[in-house]
């Protein structure tokens, strides 16, 4: 039998945990590992909620570990490095997404592209290199590999930032993967819920012109009054979209890629953006 949570590292950990399928958060004593050589140790400031992370603490995946301790979006201050780590130093701004480690020997970790690795460890609910369950960012301390923390520019307000290391990332590398971010191109943003005011944000800041495209009339002025897009198409009206889709556009499908999300199946985005 394995030892406690608490008992299987030696630095003392708190946080919020889910028991069971209810998804009810608890307060939860736990532990994390020592500062390896390659860690980074940080005081978590913030941490974003993910809709993943209500799958997750009702087990509506079918892969939830309990208790789980939630969170993929973190971001904080650093307190320790170990004496390999190159890439920060104490008192840094940092941040954790949704990995925490992998194999770095396949094909997909040679060229930057662990998600894909077959043996890729989110950073909560997984099996992590010592066998240990991982736990997420709803907690007072972080301990992870240098190589999945990156770093957060000074000056840059922590809470607004911990969403792009879910939400934020989702929508900015297709941006790029796809060349999506040069000025002029006109882009089509579908649905402008949480990823979706995030692609507005980002394709604008990249001198985009952005179509919103909803289901709802009435996110419209936000749309244009607050997020900066050009224009707005609501899908539901059939002769507004017959008309102004003979114009040519890249469209970025948010409410598309949710429904990826939750089904956890590859999303090819040769399919969702076309012009």
């Amino acid at each position: 039998m394995g030892q406690a949570p608490e008992q299987e590292h030696p630095k003392n950990a708190f946080g919020w945990a889910a028991k069971d399928t209810s998804g009810v958060l608890s307060p939860f004593h736990f532990s994390r590992r020592a500062t390896g050589e390659k860690d980074v140790t940080f005081k978590v400031t913030h941490c974003g909620i993910c809709h993943s992370d209500l799958h997750m603490i009702k087990n509506e995946w079918g892969n939830t570990i309990y208790p789980i301790v939630p969170g993929h979006e973190i971001v904080g201050v650093v307190t320790e490095v170990g004496s390999k780590v190159s890439k920060f130093k104490v008192g840094d701004k940092v941040g954790v997404g949704c990995m925490v480690g992998s194999c770095h020997s396949c094909d997909s970790c040679a060229i930057d592209l662990e998600n894909y690795c077959p043996k890729v460890i989110m950073t909560y609910a997984n099996k992590y290199h010592d066998g240990t369950i991982t736990y997420g960012g709803y907690s007072d301390i972080m301990v992870a590999d240098e190589h999945f923390v990156v770093r957060i520019p000074e000056g840059t307000p922590l809470d607004a930032t911990a969403p792009l290391l879910c939400a934020g990332i989702t929508v900015y590398s297709p941006l790029r993967f796809y060349g999506l971010d040069k000025p002029g191109m006109h882009v089509g943003v579908v649905g402008l819920g949480g990823l979706g005011h995030v692609a507005v944000k980002f394709a604008k800041a990249m001198g985009v012109k952005v179509t919103v495209i909803s289901t709802s009339p009435s996110k419209k002025s936000e749309a244009i009054e607050r997020l900066g897009a050009d224009s707005f198409l609501v899908s539901r009206d059939q002769d507004e979209m017959q008309v102004r889709f003979f114009r040519p556009f890249l469209i970025l499908g948010a409410l598309i890629l949710n429904m990826f999300l939750s089904l956890r199946v590859e999303v090819h985005w040769s399919i969702i953006l076309a012009c």
